[in-house]
């Protein structure tokens, strides 16, 4: 979601609409299976995948399917396509949704960050995949892989790289980014699924963690808690990370779970304004709700549409199916459309879960598509029906989107 973490999309140049031709498909390239979404940077593409060899691929929300395969880093070209190297390692998975690696890459100048679904955490030189250090989290520090896999893509900031662990005290384990050694760890939770972030509030450094029991706020250089708001989404889905504009923060999950936070302004410190009801707020599962002038945009877990909040009350203006799916007009189970503000517009590139990209115009009277074209055929399973669950990256005037067999590259310029 960018290099700041916050969803927006600052080149300029870009197309202000999608002509009824669509867009320009520049290239494109076969790739194997998974969620991570692609990472662009100084001219590279990075995409995470999972080559499958054996046993049975099944989707299931209550069982761990058993696979043998590969997961594997590829870097490319961005202007080409061109395969510059690939990393490539065994793992057997035991996950339910096996299709392969859940966090997008971290690039880091020189180095680029892995976090495999089994637990495996990496770092690799940029220039020619070398391996610089390699962590196991399920046998170095004896953490259980969580149902969905690991998923907490790694945040790196200055000398540390963060993810969420899981396990007594080790909720939240900070490495040394140069050697992969232990700096600190906290909390008592279970991993979750969610991505860290680092946030700028009450005159203080946040490293903000949502675990399936709170969302909490830590001090980035030792982990002591500055304050922790509780949190509890079913089946310890906690998945989108809590999105703050001015001093409010959202944090929504399945269900029911959502929290308006107010971040004081001169302490670290937070309390609850107002915590999500049925038919109110809208409650997000995979996919990251944005926040702009004051009005909350996400895609609800329960109705599988996207949903425009009030964020100072909570209670909803409007919905459609046009970001998700267009041809329903009920419900449905788990819709997926990932958002992305085109700088400080109120445009938005919206990948749905149709593989379609559009470019929409959100605010509080309603959703107003600029256009739409077919980029990518949806290959994922998610109850019985076919899904793309994969943000793009937006880089280059360029869209860089993946699905479980190719990874192209669509010309956003203008």
């Amino acid at each position: 979601m960018g290099d700041s973490r916050d969803g927006v999309y600052r080149e300029t140049g870009i197309v202000t609409e999608i002509p009824e031709s669509g867009l320009p498909v520049k290239w494109r390239v076969p790739i194997y299976s998974g969620y991570a979404g692609p990472a662009a940077a100084d001219g590279r593409v990075f995409v995470f995948d999972y080559q499958q060899t054996a046993g049975d691929a099944f989707n299931n929300p209550g069982e761990r399917a058993n696979l043998n395969g590969s997961e594997r880093l590829v870097a490319l070209d961005a202007t080409s396509g061109k395969i510059l190297w690939t990393h490539s390692y065994e793992c057997p998975y035991s996950v339910s949704y096996p299709n392969g690696p859940r966090c997008t890459p971290t690039v880091d100048d020189e180095h680029v960050f892995i976090l495999g679904s089994e637990g495996n955490l990496k770092c690799l030189q940029v220039v020619d995949g070398k391996l610089v250090w390699s962590r196991s989290l399920k046998r170095d520090l004896k953490a259980e892989v969580p149902i969905w896999g690991f998923s907490s893509h790694p945040l790196v900031d200055g000398d540390l790289l963060y993810t969420m662990v899981g396990g007594e005290g080790q909720g939240v384990v900070a490495f040394d980014k140069r050697t992969g050694d232990i700096r600190w760890q906290a909390l008592d939770s279970e991993a979750g699924y969610c991505p860290l972030s680092i946030i700028q509030a009450g005159q203080t450094r946040q490293l903000i963690a949502f675990s399936p029991e709170a969302v909490v706020s830590l001090n980035p250089k030792n982990g002591r808690q500055n304050w922790s708001i509780p949190m509890r989404p079913s089946y310890g889905m906690s998945i989108a990370r809590p999105m703050v504009e001015g001093n409010r923060m959202y944090a929504s999950s399945i269900h029911n779970e959502a929290v308006l936070i107010e971040l004081s302004e001169n302490e670290a410190t937070a309390k609850e304004l107002w915590r999500g009801e049925p038919k109110s707020a809208v409650h997000c599962a995979n996919a990251t709700p944005l926040l702009m002038d004051g009005i909350i945009y996400g895609t609800d877990c329960v109705e599988g549409c996207l949903i425009a909040v009030d964020g100072s009350s909570g209670s909803r203006l409007w919905k459609t199916f046009e970001a998700t799916q267009p041809a329903e007009k009920r419900f449905i189970k788990h819709g997926t459309a990932f958002l992305t503000r085109i700088g400080d517009s109120n445009r938005f590139l919206v990948m749905s879960e149709t593989g379609d990209l559009q470019i929409a115009e959100l605010s509080e009277k309603g959703y107003t598509s600029r256009g739409r074209f077919h980029a990518i055929d949806p290959t994922a399973e998610c109850f019985g029906r076919s899904v793309v669950w994969s943000h793009p990256a937006y880089a280059n005037q360029t869209a860089y989107i993946r699905n479980d067999k190719e990874i192209i590259a669509v010309d956003l310029a203008r």
